[in-house]
């Protein structure tokens, strides 16, 4: 048995690496080719080809994250048809390599591709990608992931709470047309503060070039006034830490699962929706063990017959199932976002699905027939 599994996963893993490196190849094309707008812009005259280059090979890790469990499948699938097609599949079954035996050959090398997944989604790709940032603002200037509206954070303190909005983060972490809204006890806005940029310390922000305006609404329509001053540093103490913006400022899915788990802590003491990052978090948890699916979902391939169609055909089936998990991923995100579903199930249900077609193709093709 030992010579079976050392037969099926060097060549499972040759097909596998095989596959990747074509995938990762062409988005590393398609990155560099979207980077090439940003060379030689005024504000970025530094940023040259050797600087994309850079950047674009920092992305590498996310792109592998993604692409695993779809790399896994056609590898596997590949593998396992070319087995069929040679009759080298009916030699080792005859050698004594059963059903089930196969089935948990090939799930002890899916729990190799599950944690190599889940170290690359979690520690490399999250770290690669802020060096790629960190360093496109090197060049750049800027450091901002979530969109032109920047990143919105909430804090309370006693009866008072506060909205912060961060526009960006420099590659020195000097934040960028911070504004701060002051509600008080009955939600009324009290005080506005904008100002040009701030720097974190140690609980507390140092605001520079400050508009403070002080709304007094609750007064009659007569009386009614806003109160403008400007103060050139203004020393605003919060709880809001450099680490906390930066998070805010990143993409759910670019970060790690420690990360996701203690932002959302934050979001939930502050009474701030945290739908979109607990699904993200789930799905942290749950999208390595795909892997295992697409191992399962390879194997009825070993036990096809090819007279009729050749291996070709096989191989872009199991593409186009690859894709469609990948896009069945995205699509249960947004609607458990929009439908306000339970994050875990929301996050589970693409593996559940693919999970009950693996099971069905191997009870039908493997076990009956």
């Amino acid at each position: 048995m030992k010579t079976i599994r050392r037969l099926i996963y060097v060549e499972v893993l040759k097909a596998v690496a095989f596959v990747t490196l074509g995938f990762l190849s062409l988005f590393f094309f398609f990155d560099f080719v979207d980077e090439l707008q940003s060379i030689g812009k005024p504000d970025s005259l530094n940023y040259g080809p050797a600087q994309a280059l850079v950047y674009v090979t920092l992305l590498i890790p996310s792109h592998l994250y993604e692409l695993l469990p779809i790399t896994v499948l056609i590898g596997s699938i590949f593998v396992m048809a070319r087995l069929a097609q040679s009759s080298e599949y009916t030699i080792l079954r005859t050698s004594g390599l059963g059903p089930w035996r196969a089935l948990r050959t090939l799930l002890l090398l899916g729990i190799g591709f599950v944690m190599l997944t889940f170290a690359i989604g979690d520690y490399v790709a999250p770290a690669s990608e802020r060096t790629g940032q960190l360093l496109k603002a090197k060049y750049q200037g800027v450091y901002s992931l979530a969109g032109n509206t920047g990143a919105w954070l909430k804090e309370k303190r006693g009866n008072v709470s506060f909205a912060v909005n961060v526009l960006s983060i420099d590659r020195k972490g000097t934040l960028k047309s911070p504004r701060i809204f002051e509600f008080d006890d009955n939600g009324y806005i009290s005080t506005q503060i904008v100002a040009s940029s701030a720097r974190i310390d140690n609980g507390h922000w140092m605001l520079t070039d400050v508009e403070e305006q002080k709304y007094d609404t609750r007064s009659s329509a007569d009386q009614a006034r806003i109160a403008t001053t400007k103060i050139p540093q203004l020393n605003w103490p919060t709880t809001l830490t450099a680490e906390m913006v930066s998070v805010a400022l990143l993409r759910p899915d670019r970060m790690g699962t420690i990360d996701l788990f203690d932002y959302i802590r934050h979001l939930d003491a502050n009474g701030q929706t945290a739908q979109r990052y607990e699904i993200e978090f789930w799905r942290k948890v749950f999208y390595p063990l795909s892997c295992l699916v697409m191992v399962v979902l390879a194997l009825p391939f070993a036990y096809l017959h090819f007279r009729q169609a050749g291996i070709t055909t096989y191989v872009f089936g199991g593409v186009m199932i690859g894709i469609s998990f990948f896009l069945l991923n995205n699509v249960f995100g947004y609607l458990g976002n929009l439908s306000n579903w339970s994050p875990w199930l929301t996050a589970a249900a693409p593996g559940m699905i693919y999970s009950v077609m693996s099971l069905t193709a191997f009870s039908w093709l493997v076990l009956r027939r």
